[in-house]
């Protein structure tokens, strides 16, 4: 069985696209030669990839098999050419990173401009994700490497830790809750709360530990980034739990109280999750360094 990679390559983009049109426009070919190439690449395996309908196609189980594998071949492709240009050592190439709402937000914006800058070659795609989707993508190769907090428990991966992350509540200058030292988070839904966007992997692990207490969470407004909240909470609009970073820094230049959570799960690991470290590109393992050099400064 012989597979064509220009094929293995339009197949993903038609995936990714959720359209023939689409999938055929990134792969620079016409709808009608895109439609040949996928029915000729669902002969050659014997079985069905994609459901067509009117509005778009839908992966098989089949098709859904071929993607995954798709990504994995594609993306050591991709790595083995970095690795055989004249920038092998890193200095050139392209990253795609999941990442949780935190260092999307936070860090990442740091090491990465310290990063390229250093290597005008490298282009990386950043995008925010849940932890499960995080995971997920890396293990199905659809991201080089993922930035998460907590407990990673799937197996086929490496998890490499790089610092630690503390949740606090942030609460507005003379609410009830100031005077606090410390407080549960089961004390902290007695009040509204400020949360992040939908899609937040802060906001899903909260509505997690809220399940675990058979409680709601009382969110009176949803914001995008952690300033946003800060200023919130400044104005009294609610109280929110937030990184411990993003609050200090908020601290000085706004007035709002920082009280411990005490919670166990408030301190949690961050770490780089990648399939295997030494199979990354020389600019994918040159990141991870910078990643475990940031973890030692803070």
């Amino acid at each position: 069985m012989h597979f064509d990679l220009p094929d293995l390559r339009l197949f993903i983009h038609v995936a990714e696209a959720t359209s023939l049109t689409g999938g055929a426009r990134r792969a620079s070919l016409s709808a009608a030669a895109a439609s040949m190439r996928i029915k000729a690449l669902e002969g050659q395996l014997g079985s069905r990839l994609l459901y067509r309908g009117s509005q778009g196609v839908e992966l098989t189980p089949a098709g859904q098999r071929l993607l995954s594998q798709a990504r994995v071949i594609m993306r050591q492709v991709d790595h083995l050419k970095s690795e055989f240009t004249e920038y092998g050592d890193g200095a050139a190439g392209h990253l795609r990173i999941f990442a949780n709402t935190t260092a999307v937000t936070e860090f990442m914006p740091e090491v990465l401009a310290v990063f390229l800058a250093e290597r005008p070659g490298v282009t990386v795609d950043l995008q925010e994700r849940l932890t499960r989707d995080i995971v997920r993508g890396v293990l199905d190769g659809s991201t080089d490497l993922g930035i998460v907090a907590g407990a990673v428990t799937a197996t086929g991966l490496e998890v490499l830790p790089f610092s630690q992350d503390r949740l606090v509540v942030g609460v507005p200058l003379g609410h009830p809750l100031a005077e606090r030292d410390k407080l549960s988070f089961k004390e902290t839904l007695d009040y509204p709360h400020i949360g992040m966007h939908d899609g937040s992997t802060l906001l899903s692990f909260l509505r997690d530990q809220v399940e675990a207490l058979g409680s709601d969470l009382p969110l009176r407004i949803q914001v995008f980034g952690f300033e946003a909240a800060c200023r919130m909470i400044e104005a009294g609009v609610g109280i929110g739990i937030i990184p411990e970073s993003a609050a200090l820094r908020h601290q000085r230049t706004m007035q709002l109280r920082v009280v411990e959570l005490d919670e166990s799960w408030a301190e949690r690991e961050r770490s780089v999750v990648v399939r295997e470290r030494e199979a990354l590109p020389g600019c994918g393992q040159a990141l991870v360094d910078a990643l475990m050099a940031y973890g030692i400064t803070v």
